[in-house]
């Protein structure tokens, strides 16, 4: 079923390019995707901390090489993710004026590389889906974008083809790190591997600094950032909905599997690194945020602003802001796709997006303001919707850190100055909310049609998804949450050891003893998601 995942987005558009109906076909790949991921979701065995559904495909037994797909926990919440923004993205994509068969196809193309990413436990094709949805994506903002497309695309392509190849040296070096014996592009052998201590500590700290630059590139981390909000401004809709929403979710999941749980003693080293540049995506980021007089450049930026929200909850290296982290990968997918297809729509009818044109368009388009209200709703981190639940995990789960020391750790810092982020997306998105739907219409849009009923089925089933797991986050961190204790329980062990051997503890490390501390920490979890 994971491989029927994979392929489905892209053996539907390879029969695209090759003459088939466009948008019938896309459609049915992608409602097909949807339902197969609900039957995976409706199989996964809770409380498992190993892959499920493998599958394994030998193709090179002398280097250990071999198409290996499986789920976890982690994995089958972003296969959600993307399964759900596809459907919806192509749901908007709607009629294309010329080229429609290579559009559609490219679309497709974004999906199935990020689904093959997610699901793949072998880093080679880890890699290779991912470069998969790149080409795809600089063709769609191109040849279909609006504004300043061409210098967007270029844009965009240089800084992720910068990230991709910076990745690409840290991952050929976490493979040769490893002894010959146990070398293997498998990532469940990498981390016995690792568990086992064959990775060095030094080698670690060079290997995850390369890991963190190249992802955070990907991911448009401080001060690599100023690619997404052009490529999103200049994008079609259906492009940024699903680059913002799940292709730009890519770097964070590589971080969480492979960067943290295989290279412990190098998160534990430039964890302080990490939690300054992400204050750069939520203070500086937020606050150029504000400046902004255009709603597709606001949504741009505001999505590299969440993103060190995300990356707060993954520096913690605590269960409890790690899988924070998780639920608000997914409900920024979520909520950030919504925004940007309603943002398309409003493009499309009214030729512009500057807040000093737009207003009152909420008694015109009633459906559309109250779809745009949810996802602003959730972009700040309202309750009831999903990505309140992910914020508040990872705010516990930073400040916790260093506790024991008794005064102030910049971990807690961070939590404090992160807490005014939430004040500046409320301030931005607020803004512009009233400034595009909020009082009397003009003249020239008062003849605007709202949402047709074929277009309210997928805003929707997003601002269902949004609410469900809004009110219900818990069936989420029943997923996210074994995998992570086990992992993390296993790295601050490691890193517990080395760093006493020189003398000194790191506070974002510590000790776990699961007699002690983590059967109660899972059961926080469960209770602050409850509540």
């Amino acid at each position: 079923m994971v491989l029927f995942v994979i392929l489905c987005p892209i053996v539907a558009a390879v029969v695209i390019m090759l003459g088939a109906p466009a948008r019938k076909t896309a459609l049915g790949a992608s409602v097909l995707t949807f339902l197969a991921v609900l039957f995976l979701l409706a199989s996964f065995a809770y409380g498992q901390t190993g892959f499920q559904h493998v599958t394994s495909l030998a193709i090179s037994p002398d280097w250990r090489l071999s198409f290996t797909t499986g789920v976890d926990g982690l994995s089958v919440i972003m296969l959600l993710l993307a399964s759900i923004v596809t459907l919806a993205a192509v749901w908007f994509a709607g009629t294309i004026e010329r080229y429609e068969n290579a559009f559609y196809a490219c679309l497709l193309f974004i999906s199935g590389g990020a689904i093959g990413a997610f699901a793949s436990m072998d880093l080679f094709f880890f890699y290779a889906f991912h470069e998969l949805a790149l080409v795809p994506t600089f063709l769609l903002i191109g040849i279909w974008g609006s504004g300043n497309r061409v210098a967007a695309a270029w844009k965009i392509t240089i800084y992720l083809a910068i990230g991709s190849f910076i990745l690409l040296l840290g991952l050929i070096l976490l493979y040769q790190s490893v002894p010959a014996s146990s070398r293997s592009f498998d990532i469940r052998a990498l981390q016995v591997a690792a568990n086992a201590g064959q990775i060095s500590a030094e080698a670690q700290r060079h290997i995850y600094l390369l890991l963190l630059i190249g992802f955070g590139i990907l991911v448009s981390l401080f001060p690599f950032h100023t690619w997404a909000p052009e490529a999103y401004a200049s994008a079609p809709s259906p492009v940024a909905m699903l680059h913002a929403g799940v292709l730009k979710k890519f770097g964070l999941y590589g971080l969480l599997r492979v960067a943290i749980p295989l290279l412990p003693e190098g998160a534990r080293h430039w964890a302080n690194l990490l939690v300054i540049l992400l204050l750069g995506n939520i203070i500086y980021v937020g606050l150029v945020t504000i400046a902004q007089k255009r709603l597709d450049w606001m949504l741009g930026y505001s999505s590299v602003m969440h993103m060190g929200y995300i990356f707060l909850g993954i520096a913690s290296a605590d269960v409890l802001g790690v899988t924070g982290a998780v639920v608000l990968m997914f409900a920024h997918g979520l909520s950030i796709a919504l925004l940007f297809a309603i943002t398309g729509e409003l493009r499309k009818r009214t030729g512009t997006l500057e807040f000093a044109d737009l207003g009152g368009l909420a008694r015109v388009m009633p459906v559309a303001g109250l779809a745009f209200g949810f996802g602003v709703f959730a972009a700040i981190g309202l309750p009831g919707l999903a990505n309140f639940a992910g914020e508040i995990m990872i705010f516990f789960g930073a400040f916790k850190n260093g506790w024991e020391l008794a005064r102030f750790h910049i971990f807690q810092i961070a939590t404090v100055l992160a807490l005014w982020g939430v004040v500046i997306s409320t301030v931005y998105m607020l803004r512009a909310y009233r400034k595009t739907f909020m009082g009397m219409p003009g003249a020239q849009w008062k003849g605007l049609l709202d949402f047709r009923p074929t277009l309210r089925l997928p805003v929707t089933l997003l601002v269902a998804t949004l609410l469900c797991y809004g009110f219900f986050p818990q069936s989420l961190v029943r997923m996210v949450a074994p995998s992570f204790q086990t992992y993390l329980t296993a790295s601050s062990s490691y890193v517990t050891h080395q760093t006493r051997s020189h003398g000194t503890v790191s506070p974002c490390f510590t000790e776990q003893r699961p007699s002690a501390s983590t059967q109660p920490r899972g059961y926080n979890i469960q209770r602050i998601a409850n509540r």
